[in-house]
């Protein structure tokens, strides 16, 4: 690479090219597996556009992989590890971005008025249904939330009944949806209702 001239062959073609290649596909697939999380989620646009990009970059490192073929192994070793990495990265880009929404279940054997009322001051809309299960009569709540607000939500639930069972599943679309902006006012019924449970 005419960049590179200046430097000793062998610190370029040893270290160098293949510490691009690594970050160039660090790059590919993080890209890449953020774009699958919004294929599921229907998001086509971005999915469209960080396609492109993945494609892009991924033609560079191979094409420069295939040219330098008889060069070093140790491009085929970065080319790997970048892979692993970029998975890596890209999962934990998708949990930071903390995007969309999802349906929060709560099963619970205690009686569930409270954490209700809780909820619904939190995210206006809960649905809650009696239910029988292996040890007797049991609660079941819904809610549909925020992703960026489930750690609130699992903290809201651990006070209340720290053995209730909860699961997350994604919501790809919603036929309606209106969460509105919290009030100081309900800001300051949820502080006084989260004492009340810590106290539990």
């Amino acid at each position: 690479m005419e960049l590179f001239t200046s430097l000793h062959p062998q610190l370029v073609h040893y270290l160098i090219i293949p510490l691009l290649i690594m970050l160039a596909r660090i790059c590919d697939v993080t890209i890449g597996t953020v774009r699958i999380i919004f294929v599921a989620r229907g998001e086509r646009i971005l999915a469209s556009m960080m396609g492109f990009f993945e494609v892009l970059i991924w033609i560079v490192v191979v094409s420069h992989i295939m040219k330098d073929i008889n060069i070093s192994w140790i491009n085929y070793v970065a080319y790997a590890a970048g892979f692993a990495i970029g998975n890596f990265i890209g999962i934990t880009v998708e949990r930071r971005l903390a995007m969309g929404m999802v349906t929060m279940r709560v099963i619970t054997n205690k009686p569930a008025d409270e954490l209700i009322e809780h909820l619904k001051q939190e995210y206006h809309g809960v649905t809650n249904i009696a239910a029988r299960g292996i040890s007797g009569e049991v609660r079941l709540v819904f809610s549909v939330i925020k992703r960026k607000d489930i750690p609130l939500f699992l903290n809201i639930v651990k006070n209340y009944n720290p053995k209730a069972f909860v699961s997350v599943e994604d919501v790809r679309a919603l036929s309606l949806t209106h969460i509105p902006p919290r009030t100081k006012a309900q800001q300051m019924i949820n502080r006084r209702m989260k004492f009340s449970l810590k106290r539990k």
